[in-house]
């Protein structure tokens, strides 16, 4: 398996490294991120065999780990304002928990009553996918394999919760004016 993980690695060393550098916009942090995939990678060598597309594969585990620094950068930090302009990032994961004014955490509070309702509307697969996902921030390959599925089946799983979330949403005149679906 070393050798396999050492094959992987020269040939998508460079593509992962770029990758980093576009999400991070900087060098020092594009490698600290680029050595936390790889660290992901040999931590998760086991699954390799199960992979399909390697490069895809990666990909993900790229994207999901800047995003998981930069979620824990938000969080620390106090204001929206302080954060970079141009990412890719969804608005709700800007959200800083501990600088909302009452207001501001009574909506917050209205919006996740309804975030919930429509997700108990779901199918039940789609539903714990939705869950496992979002609540309770499994990897893809850990609801793989919690759900005894292929990773593709998971993404396309949450791919169909959200479009039918959001058909659900659109259905539900108060859902609808409550949210602000992008």
């Amino acid at each position: 398996m070393q050798v396999q993980i050492e094959n992987i690695y020269e040939e998508y060393n460079r593509y992962i490294y770029y990758l980093c550098l576009k999400l991070t916009k900087n060098q020092i942090d594009a490698e600290d991120l680029m050595q936390e995939v790889w660290m992901k990678v040999v931590r998760y060598e086991s699954y390799m065999k199960e992979v399909d597309h390697v490069k895809a594969w990666l990909t993900t585990i790229c994207m999901n780990t800047f995003r998981d620094r930069y979620r824990k950068q938000v969080r620390r930090s106090k204001y929206v304002a302080n954060q970079p302009e141009q990412l890719d990032i969804s608005l709700l994961d800007l959200i800083a928990a501990d600088v909302l004014s009452v207001e501001e955490q009574l909506e917050k509070e209205d919006v996740g009553e309804i975030i919930r309702s429509k997700v108990a509307e779901l199918d039940g697969i789609y539903q714990k996918t939705v869950m496992y996902f979002y609540v309770h921030q499994f990897s893809l390959i850990e609801i793989a394999e919690v759900m005894k599925v292929s990773i593709g089946t998971v993404k396309s799983r949450l791919f169909r919760a959200k479009q039918r979330l959001k058909e659900l949403i659109m259905s539900d005149e108060v859902a609808k004016d409550s949210l602000v679906l992008v």
